[in-house]
């Protein structure tokens, strides 16, 4: 019998558990809503204390034999063409960190395209599993990465024939992605796993114009944050498991050793309720996005000194081999401009927030919750920013090094060097050393440099002149960027 997707079973639990007028002498300590501060409860409203409830001993019983969770996982796992689904309430920087550890163990080595996640990275520091980086698809004159292709993954297993498997970022937080399909082949011709991090495609499965769904395209692992292009809370993530080529009992275990034992029911329940909003109306909702994202891209080109990236801009040979038209990415270059100014721009003076900025571009983000009056919102803005922008001059310069110098060498693993013996020295003269921390431009939160890589002129000039231009730093040890965390030397050593 097909699954019922008319059913959410976390918030038709909810609905009995309030029904059922259960007393709780048990955490949550606010025993809904009662305890809080009225002030808390003026802001948030009760309904958020209401839904937040003891996932175990609470909503479902001691031994959770309700399996309110489990259905909700069952549900989602068949909405997206999923073998085995899992909840998580600590993002999907929890959830690549559990893919991981369920592929590679600690010194095994793991392919991973070099464009990933900074969480990405946190796991390799968590487990000790050694990465083989594969460098992403680099366009020099837009200065932005694009997904390894499967050829550059044939080549890194053809080097590091022992390595585990191999992970890849698709789509990227602009919007590219990569040929899932042939990279997945690439990985099972050697009876490899393929995990893929695609937190940014929640919305993939639902429509037949959109980029391809990691588990259409044969991956055998896929991490997705639903608050990102879905529409669940923050933090909540899913993976997917699909084939044999990793146990699912396993790969359980993982998460259960990274995640929390006290799991947010509100969390679960925006999760299961995104998936039957999805499963009986995805495909009219992403109609309509896609229409409504047409209609803005065409209107901004039309704008003074901005140009909207597209399919021309970001896919061909050597580029990416798709795109997702949801990310409107737009180039602010025409305006003499750093991406940073006109972010900061938007929020002062038109109270509107854009995804991410770098040095050249914006990316306004675009999901089935816009709608007319979101985006003329957008457009009236981007029209006065256009027109304010000679106040936005002159914008500092940011110095990004061509990419045989963005690639640093890895010196040793990212866990010996993260705890290893460290010191803080001036960024003047870090240059030779090997760093011990992540110097990550956030969002949208790719390291630019990882522990245990070797730190170049090129590289600390980059990230100087980009705080001068306003990047964020926000993981660095000094996130004004004056001294730098590397390791400490030792018998003449670095």
């Amino acid at each position: 019998m097909s699954p019922d997707h008319s059913e959410a079973p976390v918030l038709e639990a909810l609905v009995q558990y309030h029904a059922s007028g259960r007393v709780p002498f048990s955490p949550p300590g606010h025993k809904q809503a009662r305890g809080a501060d009225p002030r808390v409860r003026d802001v948030l409203g009760d309904a958020v204390f209401h839904g937040d409830v003891l996932a175990v001993g609470g909503l479902d019983d001691r031994r959770t034999r309700g399996k309110d969770l489990e259905r909700a996982e069952k549900l989602m796992a068949d909405a997206v063409h999923a073998s085995h689904t899992f909840f998580s309430t600590c993002g999907s920087s929890l959830s690549v960190k559990a893919a991981m550890l369920s592929v590679a163990r600690p010194h095994e080595e793991l392919l991973i395209g070099r464009d990933a996640h900074k969480s990405v990275v946190s796991g390799l520091i968590l487990a000790g599993i050694r990465p083989v980086w594969v460098d992403p698809r680099w366009d020099a004159g837009r200065h932005l990465a694009h997904p390894p292709s499967a050829d550059d993954f044939d080549r890194a297993f053809a080097a590091h024939p022992d390595a585990k498997g191999a992970l890849v970022t698709s789509p990227t937080p602009y919007g590219s992605c990569a040929d899932l399909r042939s990279i997945a082949d690439t990985c099972h011709r050697r009876n490899r796993p393929l995990i893929v991090d695609e937190a940014w495609g929640a919305h993939l499965p639902f429509h037949p114009d959109l980029p391809t769904w990691a588990m259409d395209a044969g991956a055998d692992v896929c991490v997705t944050g639903i608050h990102k292009m879905g529409s669940g809370l923050e933090e909540g993530s899913v993976f997917h498991l699909q084939g044999d080529l990793i146990d699912p009992g396993l790969l359980k275990t993982r998460a259960d050793l990274l995640g929390t034992t006290s799991p947010s029911v509100l969390i679960h329940a925006g999760l299961d309720g995104w998936r039957r909003q999805m499963a009986q109306h995805g495909r009219d909702l992403m109609d309509r996005a896609l229409a409504l994202a047409a209609r803005v891209r065409a209107a901004i080109e039309e704008i003074d000194g901005l140009h909207v990236h597209d399919r021309a801009d970001f896919c061909g040979p050597g580029l990416a081999d798709d795109l997702d038209p949801l990310p409107v990415v737009i180039d602010v270059i025409g305006l003499d401009t750093a991406g940073y100014r006109v972010a900061d721009w938007l929020r002062e003076h038109r109270n509107i927030d854009v995804h991410l900025s770098d040095h050249r571009r914006i990316n306004t983000q675009l999901t089935h919750a816009d709608d007319h009056e979101t985006t003329d919102a957008l457009l009236e803005a981007l029209r006065a920013v256009s027109a304010a922008a000679p106040d936005l001059r002159p914008s500092p310069v940011v110095n990004v090094p061509a990419p045989q110098d963005l690639r640093l060498k890895q010196s040793c693993l990212p866990r010996d060097a993260f705890f290893g013996p460290v010191e803080d020295v001036p960024v003047q003269h870090a240059a030779g050393r090997v760093a011990a921390e992540m110097l990550t431009p956030y969002p949208p939160g790719i390291p630019t440099v990882l522990p245990g890589e070797l730190l170049t002129g090129p590289v600390l000039e980059y990230l100087r002149s980009g705080i001068e231009a306003g990047m964020n730093l926000p993981d660095a040890v000094d996130t004004r960027f004056n001294t730098v965390r590397v390791l400490a030397e030792t018998d003449g050593r670095t």
